[in-house]
């Protein structure tokens, strides 16, 4: 599934928009070269969370946790700065098996060999300066549950 969104507000309202279907358990995993839109996306998945807290880049801590409605727990990743994940892959394994918490990934690679094959993959591609096609890749049921939810 293809889409294209025309501004960092249009890629927040997407995000707010995919999230409102989320229940926890999902991963999402957003792949895209600097300044694509990656943590734009994720403030809007946090907004459609519930989350009150401004949402930042985890590019020097790797992980940020956020709370969010109905319990569900935020866990934003960035593994932009690492070459190899060493303990964080276990920590990564141990969150995408929560059943409350919503794991969106920035810069995968280097945990890939720990990412569960069922995760939304959403691949940002810049366009123009400010336009950006998303295509949206189902890794099974569950994810695939998300893009039927989305009703586009």
């Amino acid at each position: 599934m293809f889409i294209e969104v025309k501004s960092g507000k249009e890629m927040q309202q997407f995000g707010a928009k995919i999230s409102a279907v989320f229940c926890g358990g999902e991963i999402i995993e957003l792949i895209g070269d600097v300044g694509s839109g990656k943590t734009t996306l994720t403030k809007g998945i946090a907004i459609g969370l519930g989350v009150t807290e401004n949402v930042q880049s985890p590019s020097f801590t790797i992980n940020r946790v956020y709370a969010g409605r109905d319990d569900i727990t935020l866990s934003h990743y960035d593994f932009y700065r690492l070459n190899d994940a060493g303990i964080m892959a276990e920590e990564l394994q141990e969150v995408t098996g929560d059943s409350k918490t919503v794991t969106v990934i920035e810069w995968g690679g280097v945990v890939e060999g720990v990412l569960p094959i069922d995760r939304l993959s959403i691949r940002i591609t810049s366009l123009t300066e400010a336009t950006r096609q998303l295509e949206l890749i189902a890794g099974g049921e569950n994810s695939r549950k998300i893009l039927e939810g989305l009703k586009l």
